[in-house]
């Protein structure tokens, strides 16, 4: 019995590194490859031991067109997860404590939203952006993207706010409480690691978001990172260190704000999974 359990457990963290392995890798691979020259880069069978080189993040400092695109994206990421939040969290309290007319049709478009291909809704946004002045704007983006990072945030603090208890409101209204009171000093709080994951979600969504921003702005002193890293892959010498460094710069925003989180994200993740 012993036997089968330590057998057990060990092809379990057997199978745990091996899922690790797999989503660390590319990590690896990017940053080890930011730190390589392009002869080493472009060696077959690859170069696994090295002498690390900054060149590549020296090269794409000095230029300023990586550190306006990240600055771009900072601004646009961090406007559009504030919204999101800012307006998501009062209408999934509505949502989760509220009964009204027509509340299935506006959950039904919520829901309906995240099953529209971006692709789909390209040209009409174009379009529309062109003609009432926002082309090659912060503003366009940050539209465009609440509109798709809303009913996130909407759908996770919903499902957040109702596995709150009623009787904290009904106790609260019992002490005078408001109704703002309620959702400012109960749901908000309690909803917390919901309301986490939901900001990382609309912060990544974002911050990596390519078709939009690709459509949207040709002006080069408003282009977005991913815009920017695309821009390497022209003529017929691709710079493979200067695209890995340029990537790793991108995912470190991204990564740094998880770790901020994580606790939160962690319940929040895990929030349903056990009654």
């Amino acid at each position: 019995m012993m036997a089968a359990t330590r057998i057990r457990s060990l092809l379990h963290a057997l199978g745990l590194l091996v899922v690790l392995a797999f989503a660390l890798f590319p990590f690896y691979w990017m940053i080890t490859s930011s730190l390589k020259d392009q002869t080493e880069l472009l060696a077959s069978p690859p170069v696994w031991f090295f002498r690390p080189t900054l060149s590549n993040y020296m090269d794409i400092f000095a230029d300023t067109k990586v550190t306006t695109a990240v600055l771009n994206s900072l601004i646009v990421a961090v406007s559009t997860t504030l919204l999101s939040v800012v307006l998501g969290t009062p209408a999934a309290y509505a949502l989760a404590r509220f009964e009204f007319r027509g509340k299935a049709d506006l959950w039904f478009w919520f829901i309906s939203n995240r099953m529209i291909s971006p692709i789909v809704l390209a040209l009409p946004v174009y379009l529309l952006s062109r003609q009432v002045g926002l082309l090659n704007t912060h503003l366009v983006l940050v539209l465009i993207y609440l509109t798709f990072n809303l009913p996130i945030v909407v759908w996770i603090c919903t499902d957040q706010f109702r596995s709150i208890p009623p009787d904290l409101e009904q106790s609260a209204r019992l002490e005078g409480a408001s109704q703002f009171d309620i959702f400012w000093r109960i749901y908000l709080p309690l909803g917390l690691p919901g309301v986490a994951v939901s900001a990382i979600f609309a912060f990544i969504f974002s911050w990596n978001e390519l078709l939009y921003a690709l459509v949207l702005i040709t002006s080069q002193g408003l282009k977005t990172a991913p815009v920017v890293a695309t821009n390497f892959m022209s003529g017929y010498e691709l710079p493979w260190g200067k695209i890995m460094a340029t990537g790793t710069v991108i995912v470190l925003p991204v990564t740094v704000f998880a770790m901020l989180v994580s606790r939160h994200m962690i319940r929040g993740l895990t929030m349903g999974a056990t009654k």
